[in-house]
């Protein structure tokens, strides 16, 4: 374990921050991380739900307003403790705050609007390997075995999207999602950097204070010129809700935790099974059947995140 200045994150001799990163708590973290990836699968099937009922700013704006209502009772007097330390790493907070609250979400909500919840789910599956790159650039080593895991898996997303083929011809929506994976994927990076003294529960109820506040200008202008007024139903306040505690308060906080835990790199090889959990939600909630094409592309998919997941020899 090495000792740094105070306000730096603590590594140990493996490059992981102070706790369980290896045996029994590698084991939690990779759950931790399969836990937020089913979560915020569904979120995209809700995300789809809401694009012709509430405009892509405002759903995300309500998104975050709801997650702090969720998180303030746990988070608000230890954060009110640690305000010194959260004005001291402000700057860091605020980046966080952008690329994992304001930005992300928003994009997924103006995707939603032009393609469809399983390509949201497929792309989504690509940022795993930005995590990776991001990682390398900070001088992680990834290994022979967790490259190739993600190759194969990385195929076997291009392969599902291209509808077996190799082809792919993105629509608007497809482009607003690889926007998305781009920032979660910096976001994922920057989580290896949390200072230490920052708690998991504190860093969630500030970024999501934070990013909702950067999010607040564009949410008036959006009330201003598309209208803010919706409908009051199970269908626009559930996916709100479930989207605001669950794929927010819930996943954010699991998928934290197994990024201290296990590194951004190995908790996003787990975040590849995603497209395979929209595709079962569709298949559940829309009736929606699978190919003999599509069932060979998941099983590249999960045959690569088992072998991205373990450990080089």
């Amino acid at each position: 374990m090495t000792t740094t200045a105070p306000g730096r994150v603590r590594l140990s001799a493996g490059g992981l921050p102070p706790g369980p990163g290896r045996g029994r708590g590698a084991g939690a973290g990779l759950l931790l991380a399969a836990l937020a990836t089913v979560v915020w699968s569904g979120s995209f099937v809700t995300s789809r739900a809401l694009h012709d009922s509430v405009p892509p700013v405002q759903a995300a704006f309500w998104r975050w307003v709801v997650a702090i209502v969720a998180v303030a009772p746990f988070a608000l007097r230890a954060a009110w403790r640690r305000r010194a330390l959260i004005r001291a790493h402000l700057p860091y907070l605020l980046a966080a705050s952008l690329l994992g609250v304001t930005v992300y979400n928003t994009l997924v909500n103006q995707a939603g609007l032009t393609t469809s919840a399983g390509n949201m789910g497929m792309i989504m599956a690509a940022s795993p390997v930005l995590m990776a790159l991001f990682a390398r650039l900070g001088g992680a080593r990834l290994g022979l075995r967790r490259t190739a895991g993600m190759l194969v898996a990385c195929a076997g997303v291009l392969l599902l999207v291209g509808d077996g083929s190799a082809a792919f011809d993105p629509r608007p929506g497809d482009l607003w999602m690889f926007g998305a994976a781009l920032s979660f994927a910096a976001y994922s990076a920057l989580l290896r950097r949390r200072p230490a003294e920052i708690g998991g529960v504190v860093f969630l109820f500030t970024t999501f204070v934070l990013g909702a506040l950067l999010l607040a200008p564009v949410f008036a202008a959006s009330v201003v010129l598309q209208g803010g007024g919706f409908e009051p139903s199970t269908g626009t306040v559930g996916p709100l809700v479930y989207v605001g505690l669950c794929s927010s308060a819930v996943a954010f906080f699991a998928w934290n935790r197994a990024v201290a835990v296990i590194g951004a790199a190995r908790a996003g090889a787990v975040y590849h099974l995603q497209p395979v959990c929209v595709a079962g939600l569709s298949y559940a909630v829309l009736g929606e059947s699978l190919g003999g094409a599509q069932l060979l592309c998941m099983a590249l998919i999960l045959g690569g995140v088992a072998l991205a997941a373990a450990r080089d020899a």
